[in-house]
């Protein structure tokens, strides 16, 4: 496995490796290559968790980390970004953690001859995030066949909602999209959110991407999170055994209510928590293929 770069290039069975390897890691396993690695960590858009997660990931699994800033690069001088990550592999990096705002970006990248980790191509895939959900629901239900998943936002311009949709069917579970009617994914299975919620074992929230409503007078987060958004009245019409799950950064009391982050359902910070886990297990499995 030299890239590891959207889930549907991976079997399940390397899937579920994957996540039973974050969670060994969770549990205590220990893997330590002593600073003779060196992870570069390449973000051509902001983030926040991603990168941070991934260079905590690496500092955990004993790698040295080298952290790209893009607004003081020679990108200011034209440089293409296949220049930009052979540069890095020129100079010895053992692997590449990019996120970049193309889609599919890393198709102009095949020449390489390091190993890629996709931390989020344009609004294309985001397998890391995908795996730390499914870590999550792995880790709360023992299984994924038969589970009942609604995803509700911006389905068309989510790469976390594309990236879970694929390999969630995949692994058995049935998943069910909502949201406005202007960010319906043709071919995505679309419902009314509050006809279903009562069936779901997992509600998961996307970001409100404020700035696709810049100038839009009739956009409301009021309005937004009385119809789409996960409210008290909607929280407990959840089922019991039901989980709260949001890829973040939030937007409180528009996606949902601020005082259902940190609820007995909500599995948002343990979603955060388990991202260094399985990022450490995708920079572990890329590293010992080499």
């Amino acid at each position: 496995m030299k890239n590891i770069v959207n889930l549907d290039d991976l079997s399940l069975d390397e899937i579920n490796d994957l996540i039973d390897e974050a969670l060994a890691f969770k549990n205590g396993k220990v893997v330590d290559y002593q600073q003779k690695k060196v992870v570069a960590n390449l973000f051509f858009e902001p983030s926040t968790r991603t990168h941070y997660s991934f260079d905590m990931a690496a500092g955990n699994l004993g790698c040295r980390t080298q952290n790209f800033e893009a607004s003081n690069s020679s990108l200011k001088k034209g440089e293409t970004l296949y220049d930009t990550c052979k540069l890095f592999e020129s100079i010895g990096c053992d692997a590449l953690v990019i996120r970049h705002s193309d889609d599919d970006y890393y198709k102009q990248l095949t020449a390489l001859n390091v190993p890629i980790l996709n931390a989020g191509d344009g609004k294309g895939n985001h397998p890391s995030q995908s795996l730390l959900d499914l870590m999550t629901i792995k880790e709360e239900f023992g299984h994924f066949e038969g589970l009942k998943v609604v995803i509700v936002g911006d389905i068309l311009h989510s790469r976390v909602a594309h990236s879970n949709y694929n390999v969630m069917q995949r692994l058995g579970m049935s998943v069910y999209t909502s949201g406005p009617l202007e960010y319906k994914q043709e071919g995505y299975n679309y419902v009314d959110f509050d006809e279903v919620i009562e069936d779901m074992d997992i509600v998961m929230l996307l970001r409100v991407q404020h700035e696709r409503h810049q100038g839009d007078e009739n956009f409301s987060k009021e309005k937004y999170h009385q119809i789409y958004g996960l409210s008290l009245e909607r929280y407990n019409r959840m089922k019991d055994t039901a989980i709260i799950m949001h890829p973040a950064p939030i937007n409180r009391d528009v996606e949902i209510k601020d005082e259902l982050v940190e609820s007995e359902k909500s599995r948002i910070f343990t979603q955060m928590r388990n991202g260094v886990f399985v990022r450490m297990a995708m920079i572990h499995k890329v590293l010992e293929d080499e």
